[in-house]
């Protein structure tokens, strides 16, 4: 056997269309614990357990059968200690010499404690099925079904939990983490391609005085309906997130100082004009600090320079608009 295959990143075996084993690499042996003379001319559902010989012969074989190849397979072996060992098997039929062989590659799987708790209760149902002859073919069609179903609802969480990890919960905007993430990719875009963008830092004015007179729920009203005004505002390439507290963040691409200065006093004079309800008399106002990246900057001195042009339109009066290249603020 080639030297590369022996010590293949994946597990090797070829077998007899009788399913007796003529080959392995090395790379199965340390993962099963055999040494090659125990495995040598022995049947290959002799390391199997009585569920997953059903499997292997009611998806395998006739799958080899019909199409010459079997794709992702999920099968399990024991090891030589008698441990049930998940693999995803690929296999493929040919003939060398008139001698038909099947090659099969075996991909060691990571254990999950939910997947084995839905496997270890498909495999009891598959043994119950097995002796029970006449409900076997029905049983096993449900069976697949319910692992199938299981797999997409367990691809559908890891999105969810995914979104949610990256998801300010109050506002619907994105979170700090996303944001940081996002601006180091700016960054890089920048540096790589020269593109060029915009970050803006908002404050809502007298925030606390909101929560201290009216309550923090009439804070978290503000807060949902910023994120609201925020989201409408933004293009589809636009970044908005939550930076914490009363703090918000927007990436804008491909926005230069002068569009990045008219964008934010847009925003601003939309902040002023909303309808923020009764529960919030004289409305909501907000200062925006702005700094366009230049190419000695890093994420520290970007955020820097729109923190200090943030301090400034707090400075000159609030309800402004201030570029870290540009000392005059836009008051409303």
């Amino acid at each position: 056997m080639d030297k590369r295959l022996e010590y293949a990143p994946c597990g090797y075996i070829s077998i007899t269309h009788e399913g007796m084993i003529t080959e392995m690499n090395q790379t199965f042996l340390d993962m099963t614990g055999y040494q090659r003379e125990e495995l040598e001319h022995k049947h290959l559902e002799s390391i199997m357990s009585k569920a997953n010989q059903l499997v292997f012969h009611s998806y395998f074989y006739p799958n080899i059968n019909l199409h010459g190849h079997v794709d992702e397979l999920f099968i399990s072996l024991k090891d030589r200690s008698g441990q049930s060992i998940p693999y995803i098997l690929n296999g493929r039929r040919y003939e060398n010499e008139g001698v038909e062989v099947i090659d099969c590659a075996l991909v060691q799987m990571s254990k999950r404690m939910d997947y084995e708790r839905e496997l270890r209760s498909a495999k009891k149902q598959i043994e119950e099925a097995y002796w029970e002859k006449e409900q076997t073919l029905a049983e096993l069609k449900q069976l697949h079904a319910e692992i199938g179903q299981k797999q997409a609802e367990l691809l559908e969480l890891n999105a969810i939990l995914v979104e949610r990890s990256t998801t300010d919960k109050l506002t619907g905007l994105k979170n700090r983490r996303y944001f940081q993430e996002t601006l180091e990719e700016h960054i890089r875009g920048y540096r790589e391609q020269g593109r060029l963008f915009s970050l803006l830092i908002l404050d809502i004015d007298h925030f606390k005085k909101v929560n201290d007179t009216l309550g923090h729920q009439a804070g978290d009203d503000v807060l949902e309906q910023m994120g609201s005004i925020l989201s409408h505002h933004c293009r589809e390439q636009d970044i908005a997130a939550r930076y914490g507290g009363e703090e918000f963040v927007l990436i804008l691409p491909d926005i230069n100082t002068q569009e990045s200065i008219l964008i934010a006093d847009n925003l601003r004079h939309e902040i002023a004009q909303a309808a923020w309800g009764s529960r919030i008399p004289g409305g909501i106002t907000a200062s925006v600090g702005i700094a366009t990246f230049a190419g000695t900057d890093n994420e520290a001195t970007l955020l820097r320079k729109a923190d200090q042009a943030l301090y400034t339109s707090k400075e000159q009066g609030r309800n402004r608009v201030t570029h870290s290249m540009d000392s005059s603020a836009l008051p409303w």
